[in-house]
């Protein structure tokens, strides 16, 4: 099934969506807060600037976890994929604000996963982040 020009631009990652600046990332490490949703450590920064986007991702495999760079790039391909086909979940959530948050997935388990757990661990992340600005319920 070919998807129209409309369903196919709700489920890219472009560059926008990232977060990046070495300003903007030691921000958000720095006055974010954060959660756990295995495998991922999950911080956010809720900012006043107004951006294209209304949410922006950053996502970190540490060498610490997986020594092997083919595990690390395995890992954010799964993490990205996983992101991109769940961020419709967010929605609706901060369109009418001018608000926009940063939000950064941190990998914390020591072996690779599949994209089960990946994915299991990206959507308990949004519904939380939902819950936390105070967007909805889980």
């Amino acid at each position: 099934m070919l998807l129209s020009m409309n369903e196919g631009e709700c489920c890219r990652f472009r560059k926008d969506e990232r977060v990046t600046g070495e300003k903007r990332v030691e921000t958000l490490f720095t006055q974010g807060v954060s959660f756990m949703a295995y495998p991922f450590r999950v911080v956010f920064l809720e900012t006043a600037q107004h951006r294209t986007e209304p949410l922006s991702v950053l996502i970190s495999i540490p060498k610490k976890r997986l020594r092997s760079a083919v595990d690390r790039n395995r890992m954010k391909r799964l993490t990205r994929e996983a992101y991109r086909l769940n961020k419709h979940l967010f929605d609706g959530i901060l369109s009418g604000e001018k608000a926009h948050i940063d939000l950064a997935f941190i990998y914390v388990k020591d072996t690779l996963s599949d994209f089960t757990t990946v994915e299991k661990g990206v959507r308990k992340a949004l519904s939380i982040l939902k819950v936390q600005i105070g967007g909805g319920k889980c």
